[in-house]
C-alpha cells in the first residue's frame, strides 16, 4: 500500500494537500483583508458603489482569486478522502459530500460578487433607474454574496466536525489537530446560524469565533506541509480497511 489510486504516495499527497490549504487560506484572508474590506462600507450603498467604480480591477481580481480557492478546495476534498478513507471509508465519502455541497455554494454565492458590477456600468438599460436605486443593487448583490458564504460555512463546518473525528481516530496523525478541527468546525457553525438568526449577535462574535478556526486549519495546513501522514501507521490502516478479517458464514 505503498500508493493510493493514483499513483501517488500518501507522503506526497499530504505535501500536495498542505500547498492547497495554503493557498486556500491565502486567498481567503487576502479577498477578505484586500478586496472586501477596502471596497465595501457597511451601511454605506452609495460609498460601496463608488469604490467600486474606482477600484473594479481589485474587485474583478478577487473574484477571480475566489474561483481559484474554489478549485484548489476540490483537489484537496479528493487528498483528504484519499489520506482518511483507511480509517472510515464512509465517513470519507461523508466528507467529502459535505465539501463538494460547501464548495457549491460558495460558487453561486461568488456570482454576487459578479452581479455587483453590473448596475454600476453603462448600459442604456440602466437609465431606467435612479443613481441610488442602482447604488443599492450593488449593495444588495454583495449582501447575497455574505450571507451566501455564511450558508456554505454551515457545510464546511459540518465537514470540518467529520473531518476532526477521523484525524483524531487516525492514528498516523496527530489527535490534537482533529480536536482543533472540530472546535473549528463549531465555530463556523456558531457564527453561520448566528448570522441567520441573530445577525447583530454575529457582527459582535465574528472577530473572537475566527481565532479557533484559523488555529485549526492553520494547525492542519503547516503539518500536511512539514510533516505529513507517518506512512507505517497510514500503511497499516489501509491494509486492515482492504483485509478487515476473515468472514464466518451464519
Amino acid at each position: 500500500m505503498e500508493k493510493d489510486d493514483v499513483g501517488t504516495t500518501p507522503r506526497v499527497l499530504s505535501r500536495i494537500g498542505g500547498v492547497l490549504y495554503l493557498i486556500i487560506i491565502i486567498l481567503g484572508a487576502s479577498e477578505e483583508l484586500f478586496v472586501r474590506s477596502r471596497i465595501v462600507v457597511a451601511g454605506d450603498a452609495t460609498a460601496t458603489a463608488a469604490n467600486l467604480r474606482s477600484l473594479e480591477w481589485v474587485w474583478r481580481l478577487g473574484i477571480a482569486a475566489e474561483i481559484i480557492l474554489l478549485i484548489c478546495a476540490i483537489a484537496l476534498t479528493l487528498i483528504f478522502f484519499i489520506l482518511l478513507r483507511p480509517v472510515s471509508r464512509d465517513l470519507a465519502v461523508l466528507v467529502v459530500f459535505f465539501n463538494l455541497i460547501s464548495i457549491a455554494v460558495e460558487a453561486v454565492a461568488s456570482l454576487g460578487l459578479v452581479a455587483a458590477l453590473f448596475p454600476l456600468g453603462d448600459a442604456e438599460y440602466l437609465r431606467a433607474f435612479e443613481p441610488a436605486q442602482l447604488d443599492a443593487i450593488a449593495r444588495l448583490s454583495v449582501r447575497f454574496h455574505g450571507f451566501g458564504f455564511s450558508v456554505a460555512l454551515i457545510f464546511f463546518g459540518c465537514e470540518c466536525l467529520v473531518l476532526g473525528y477521523l484525524i483524531f481516530r487516525s492514528g498516523y496523525l496527530p489527535k490534537i489537530l482533529g480536536v482543533l478541527m472540530q472546535i473549528a468546525g463549531l465555530s463556523y457553525l456558531t457564527n453561520s446560524f448566528s448570522l441567520i438568526l441573530v445577525p447583530a449577535l454575529a457582527s459582535r462574535m465574528f472577530p473572537a469565533i475566527l481565532l479557533p478556526a484559523l488555529v485549526g486549519e492553520m494547525s492542519l495546513c503547516l503539518w500536511l506541509l512539514v510533516k505529513g501522514v507517518n506512512i507505517e501507521r497510514w500503511k497499516a490502516q489501509a491494509a486492515e480497511a482492504e483485509d478487515p478479517g476473515p468472514r464466518y458464514a451464519v
